[in-house]
């Protein structure tokens, strides 16, 4: 991951350089060699994608100046936040990134201490979804809708006793499919209470700026331009459903188009496309 970029473009060679000294480690060696099973871990794979997205968007600046000079707004899924608030001028790529290491190591440890989990359900409303929660979820534990992703595409996260019952009740209520999600605990759920006072220290000693273009929240769908305000938005979206769809449709409804997807992968353009097919969108890949 991010390996060609860093080969080919000083530019994305120089932030993973720029990584190692802040993480204390060759972030560069892990996103090139692994062990997949060490960069799969949160702890490693959330610096692992902030850096490797940023290192896409400055192959965006050298190959296409103009998309990103004239980019209008921008937005990133859960941990994605992060490198659009980079972009959009609001915290340096330094201190993004230590806030990103210590997000990682405070999530893993929440999910660590409690046996949890992620489900994507196909092919239900969140109505439906949510009543799936209800059934699926018995007392003392934790089973909520966590992303709101597009139509017939969201993610439950809470107790693996509670995932584990999801795909056959999911089945009996007409559900597509369902997708056990590989992650390492129930993320934007209440498990990952834990991790709310320790993102809170560590973004308090971050210097935020108001953004240069708008930057769309996960918890609201709104874009924020007091930096007390985006800093309370990132301590409680980890305990909060992640938004996608309605950020989607904000940024289509203002009339912001194409769309370019910046990092590793292509999901977020198939999420674009169940939102508005029409819409034009391509990408830079990590």
């Amino acid at each position: 991951m991010g390996r060609q970029l860093a080969e080919t473009l000083p530019a994305a060679r120089s932030l993973f350089d720029r990584a190692n000294s802040v993480l204390g480690y060759d972030l560069a060696q892990l996103c090139f060699e692994g062990p997949s099973e060490k960069l799969d871990s949160t702890v490693h794979s959330q610096p692992a994608l902030y850096v490797c997205s940023l290192a896409a968007l400055e192959q965006l600046k050298a190959t296409k100046p103009e998309v990103a000079n004239e980019a209008q707004a921008a937005a990133g899924l859960s941990l994605g936040e992060y490198t659009a608030l980079v972009f959009a001028g609001v915290m340096s790529f330094e201190d993004g990134l230590k806030v990103v290491q210590q997000r990682g190591q405070a999530m893993q440890d929440a999910a660590d201490a409690v046996p949890s989990g992620m489900v994507s359900v196909l092919g239900l409303t969140i109505e439906q979804v949510q009543a799936l929660c209800d059934e699926a979820r018995q007392p003392g534990e934790v089973l909520q809708i966590a992303n709101l992703l597009c139509p017939g595409n969201i993610v439950i996260s809470g107790h693996k006793s509670a995932c584990d019952r999801v795909p056959e009740l999911a089945e009996k209520a007409g559900a597509m499919k369902t997708i056990r999600l590989s992650v390492a605990g129930a993320f934007h759920t209440s498990i990952m209470q834990p991790a709310v006072q320790r993102l809170a220290a560590a973004l308090q000693h971050v210097p935020l700026t108001r953004p240069r273009i708008p930057v769309i929240s996960n918890v609201d769908a709104l874009a924020h331009d007091d930096p007390h305000e985006i800093r309370h938005l990132l301590v409680q979206q980890v305990v909060s459903p992640v938004r996608w769809e309605d950020s989607m449709r904000s940024l289509l409804g203002q009339g912001f188009a194409p769309f370019w997807e910046i990092g590793p992968g292509r999901v977020l353009r198939g999420l674009l496309k169940r939102i508005d097919r029409k819409v034009a969108a391509e990408g830079i890949e990590a």
